[in-house]
Protein backbone atom coordinates (compact mmCIF):
# COMPACT_ATOMS: atom_id res chain seq x y z
CA UNK A 1 0.00 0.00 0.00
CA UNK A 2 1.52 3.71 -0.93
CA UNK A 3 1.27 6.60 0.89
CA UNK A 4 -1.85 7.54 -0.78
CA UNK A 5 -3.46 4.52 -0.25
CA UNK A 6 -2.76 4.90 3.32
CA UNK A 7 -3.82 8.37 4.02
CA UNK A 8 -6.93 7.43 2.30
CA UNK A 9 -7.54 4.53 4.46
CA UNK A 10 -7.29 6.40 7.56
CA UNK A 11 -9.56 9.24 6.44
CA UNK A 12 -12.13 6.47 5.94
CA UNK A 13 -11.59 4.72 8.89
CA UNK A 14 -11.84 8.77 10.59
CA UNK A 15 -14.58 9.78 8.62
CA UNK A 16 -16.78 6.23 10.09
CA UNK A 17 -15.48 6.53 13.39
CA UNK A 18 -16.75 10.86 13.56
CA UNK A 19 -19.73 9.88 12.09
CA UNK A 20 -20.79 7.27 14.84
CA UNK A 21 -19.67 10.37 17.43
CA UNK A 22 -22.21 12.22 15.53
CA UNK A 23 -20.30 14.17 13.29
CA UNK A 24 -21.89 15.46 10.03
CA UNK A 25 -19.07 14.92 7.70
CA UNK A 26 -19.10 17.86 4.67
CA UNK A 27 -16.05 17.62 2.72
CA UNK A 28 -13.22 15.32 2.22
CA UNK A 29 -10.20 16.43 1.01
CA UNK A 30 -10.99 20.33 1.02
CA UNK A 31 -8.01 22.49 -0.94
CA UNK A 32 -7.38 25.98 -0.83
CA UNK A 33 -4.59 27.46 -2.27
CA UNK A 34 -1.58 25.67 -1.61
CA UNK A 35 -3.15 23.90 1.56
CA UNK A 36 -5.63 21.10 2.53
CA UNK A 37 -8.10 20.18 5.24
CA UNK A 38 -8.27 16.62 5.46
CA UNK A 39 -12.44 16.17 6.61
CA UNK A 40 -14.70 19.30 7.71
CA UNK A 41 -17.30 18.38 9.42
CA UNK A 42 -20.03 19.91 11.62
CA UNK A 43 -20.45 19.14 15.41
CA UNK A 44 -23.44 20.58 17.53
CA UNK A 45 -23.67 24.55 15.91
CA UNK A 46 -19.59 23.59 15.43
CA UNK A 47 -17.91 23.73 11.95
CA UNK A 48 -14.77 21.39 12.24
CA UNK A 49 -11.45 21.25 10.75
CA UNK A 50 -9.98 17.84 11.30
CA UNK A 51 -6.78 16.74 10.34
CA UNK A 52 -5.94 12.90 10.57
CA UNK A 53 -2.72 11.79 11.18
CA UNK A 54 -1.65 7.45 11.29
CA UNK A 55 1.19 6.44 11.64
CA UNK A 56 2.30 2.51 11.44
CA UNK A 57 4.94 2.40 14.16
CA UNK A 58 5.57 4.29 17.36
CA UNK A 59 8.89 5.06 16.26
CA UNK A 60 8.31 8.83 15.75
CA UNK A 61 6.21 9.19 18.39
CA UNK A 62 2.61 9.09 18.43
CA UNK A 63 0.70 10.43 15.03
CA UNK A 64 -0.77 13.60 16.57
CA UNK A 65 2.82 14.44 17.40
CA UNK A 66 3.43 15.78 13.59
CA UNK A 67 0.99 18.32 13.83
CA UNK A 68 3.66 21.02 13.84
CA UNK A 69 3.05 24.61 14.71
CA UNK A 70 4.11 25.46 11.20
CA UNK A 71 1.44 22.60 10.51
CA UNK A 72 -1.01 24.64 12.40
CA UNK A 73 -0.71 28.00 10.69
CA UNK A 74 -1.32 26.23 7.34
CA UNK A 75 -4.55 24.54 8.71
CA UNK A 76 -5.81 27.60 9.79
CA UNK A 77 -4.66 29.52 6.14
CA UNK A 78 -6.69 26.72 4.78
CA UNK A 79 -10.10 27.01 6.95
CA UNK A 80 -10.36 30.96 6.38
CA UNK A 81 -10.32 30.15 2.89
CA UNK A 82 -13.11 27.86 3.31
CA UNK A 83 -15.15 30.28 5.45
CA UNK A 84 -14.48 33.06 2.68
CA UNK A 85 -15.29 30.56 0.05
CA UNK A 86 -18.66 29.46 1.74
CA UNK A 87 -19.69 33.16 2.78
CA UNK A 88 -19.63 31.91 6.75
CA UNK A 89 -19.36 35.08 8.70
CA UNK A 90 -19.42 34.74 12.69
CA UNK A 91 -19.32 30.58 12.35
CA UNK A 92 -18.17 28.95 15.37
CA UNK A 93 -15.28 26.67 14.48
CA UNK A 94 -12.39 24.77 15.38
CA UNK A 95 -9.98 22.26 14.95
CA UNK A 96 -9.66 18.40 15.79
CA UNK A 97 -7.00 15.98 14.78
CA UNK A 98 -7.73 12.39 14.67
CA UNK A 99 -4.93 9.81 15.52
CA UNK A 100 -4.65 6.74 14.57
CA UNK A 101 -2.25 4.29 15.45
CA UNK A 102 -1.80 1.27 13.39
CA UNK A 103 0.61 -0.83 16.20
CA UNK A 104 -0.96 -4.52 15.20
CA UNK A 105 -4.35 -5.75 15.30
CA UNK A 106 -7.15 -3.69 14.89
CA UNK A 107 -6.11 0.64 15.20
CA UNK A 108 -6.23 2.84 18.34
CA UNK A 109 -8.18 6.04 17.16
CA UNK A 110 -8.71 8.72 19.26
CA UNK A 111 -10.47 12.37 18.50
CA UNK A 112 -8.70 15.51 19.67
CA UNK A 113 -10.86 18.23 20.30
CA UNK A 114 -9.49 21.59 20.27
CA UNK A 115 -6.02 20.51 19.34
CA UNK A 116 -5.14 23.47 18.51
CA UNK A 117 -6.83 27.39 18.54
Amino acid sequence: MNRQQKGKAGEDLAAAMLEKEGYEILERNYRFDRGEIDLVAREGGELVFIEVKARHGDRFGSPEDSVTPAKEEQLKKVAEGYLLEHHLDNQACRFDVVSIAFLGGAPRMRIIRNAFV
